[in-house]
C-alpha cells in the first residue's frame, strides 16, 4: 500500500535538487494543495493585484474623461490642413476683400465722411489721443475716464517722456493714413491676414496679445501697443518692430508704474503688491518710444457705448473699443481684424493666441460686449470703418 506521504511532486521547472537539510525537515503536502498553491502562481502570471487593478481603473476613468472634456473645452480649428501639413485660409472671400482693399489708393478723411450718417457721428470727432504736457487740464474725473486725484503722480511721468504727441514720422502733414486695429478674437485665427496687416501705416494692438509665432495670422509690426500695467506683455520678442507703448491709466499707481520703467528705478515691493497680477519691470524701448492715453478716449467711448447698452450702467469700455475711436482719430481709413465676440457660439475659440472658449466670456461683468459690438456694426455699416474678418455682421443677434 502506498501513501500520499511518500510521494513527491516535482516541479517541472525545478532543475535544482533539493537540500538535504529541507528534505529532512520538510512537511509533506496533500497534491491537492501543491496544485492550488500553482494555480495561483499562475493566476498572478495573468491577472493584475488589487492595488494594480485599482490604479489601472483609475488611468483608465481619466482616459475616458480626457476623450469626452478635452475636445469639448478645446474648439477645433477652422483652418483645413492637407496631408502635407498645409494650412489654408478659412475664408478666401474675406482675405481676397481685403487684398483688394489694399490695392486702393488711401481716400483723404474717408472715415470723417462716411461716419456722418451716425447719429454719434459727433461724439466721435476731434478728441484729443495723448496726455501732453504743454496742454494742462483741469481734470474733473478720476481714472480712467479723468486723472482727477492723479495730479501729482502725471506730472512724475510727463517728466520722464521726452515726447508726448504722435512722432514725426506718423504725424506727416497732408498725407493720407490708413489704420489698422488688431482685435484679440479668435475670428483672426486662420486667417492669414498677417501679410495684410503689415501693409497699413498705423497698426494698433491690445495688451499681451502677442505677435511672436502668430505673424501669419495677426502679422508682425506694432505701431501703437495700447496696455495697462498688469497687460504688458513679457516678452521682450512681442515688443519687436514696435514704434510706442501708450499707457491706458485706471490708477494712480499706474502712472507709477509707468515712471519706473521708463527711468530703470524699480517699484517697491509693497508698491507691486496693489497690482492684480504682476507686471514687467522693463519694457525694451526708449523713452521716447512711450505715450500716456488722453482719458477723454475712454470717456467718450463710454459715452457712445451708452445708447446700446439695453441695462444702464458705469460699463468701462475695453481697449478694442477705445482702440477704435482713437484710430478714427489718427487716420483716413480705419480696419478691423479680430474683432466681434460671437456669444452664440460659446465653444467657439475666445483669442486668436489661445485655445479658451467663447464661454468665458460670461464671467466678466466690466465690460459690455454686446452693446459694444453693436457700436462697431454701426460703423461698418455705414462704411467707417472696414472688418476684415467679418465677424460684425450688418445684421443684429
Amino acid at each position: 500500500m502506498v501513501t500520499l506521504n511518500h510521494l513527491s511532486v516535482k516541479d517541472v521547472d525545478d532543475v535544482s535538487p533539493m537540500l538535504p537539510e529541507a528534505a529532512d525537515t520538510s512537511v509533506s503536502t496533500p497534491v491537492f494543495h501543491r496544485q492550488r498553491d500553482l494555480t495561483k502562481t499562475v493566476s498572478r502570471q495573468f491577472f493584475l493585484s488589487r492595488g494594480e487593478n485599482l490604479a489601472f481603473s483609475f488611468v483608465l476613468l481619466i482616459g475616458c474623461y480626457s476623450a469626452v472634456l478635452i475636445p469639448a473645452y478645446f474648439p477645433v480649428d477652422q483652418v483645413e490642413t492637407l496631408s502635407s501639413g498645409v494650412q489654408h485660409p478659412k475664408d478666401l472671400v474675406l482675405l481676397n476683400r481685403s487684398a483688394a482693399l489694399l490695392s486702393g489708393k488711401c481716400q483723404p478723411r474717408w472715415c470723417l465722411n462716411h461716419r456722418k450718417s451716425l447719429s454719434c457721428s459727433a461724439g466721435l470727432v476731434d478728441i484729443p489721443v495723448f496726455v501732453q504736457q504743454d496742454k494742462p487740464v483741469s481734470w474733473d474725473l478720476s481714472p480712467p475716464l479723468g486723472l482727477q486725484g492723479s495730479e501729482e503722480h502725471l506730472a512724475l511721468a510727463l517728466a520722464s517722456l521726452p515726447e508726448h504727441g504722435l512722432p514725426p514720422s506718423l504725424w506727416r502733414a497732408g498725407s493720407c493714413r490708413r489704420c489698422m486695429v488688431v482685435g484679440n478674437g479668435g475670428v483672426l485665427h486662420g486667417s492669414h491676414l498677417g501679410s495684410h496687416i503689415d501693409q497699413y501705416d498705423i497698426i494698433i494692438r491690445l495688451n499681451n496679445a502677442p505677435v511672436n509665432g502668430f505673424e501669419r495670422d495677426a502679422g508682425s509690426r506694432t505701431t501703437i501697443r495700447l496696455i495697462y500695467p498688469e497687460g504688458a506683455p513679457h516678452f521682450a520678442e512681442d515688443y519687436r518692430k514696435t514704434t510706442m507703448v501708450v499707457l491706458v491709466v485706471f490708477k494712480n499707481l499706474d502712472l507709477d508704474w509707468l515712471t519706473s520703467v521708463i527711468t530703470k528705478k524699480p517699484l517697491s515691493f509693497w508698491s507691486k503688491m496693489w497690482f492684480w497680477r504682476e507686471v514687467v519691470d522693463d519694457i525694451p524701448l526708449r523713452p521716447e518710444n512711450f505715450r500716456i492715453l488722453h482719458p477723454e478716449i475712454i470717456r467718450k467711448t463710454g459715452q457712445l457705448l451708452q445708447k446700446y447698452v439695453l441695462n444702464k450702467g458705469n460699463n468701462v469700455p475695453t481697449l478694442g473699443a477705445s482702440a477704435v475711436v482713437m484710430a478714427l482719430q489718427l487716420c483716413d481709413q480705419v480696419s478691423l481684424a479680430g474683432f466681434g465676440y460671437d456669444m452664440q457660439h460659446p465653444e467657439a475659440r475666445l483669442h486668436y493666441y489661445e485655445t479658451l472658449r467663447m464661454d468665458a466670456m460670461k464671467a466678466q461683468v466690466v465690460h459690455d460686449v454686446s452693446a459694444e459690438k453693436l457700436f462697431l456694426r454701426d460703423l461698418v455699416a455705414a462704411g467707417a470703418v472696414s472688418d476684415l474678418t467679418g465677424a460684425l455682421r450688418s445684421q443684429r443677434d
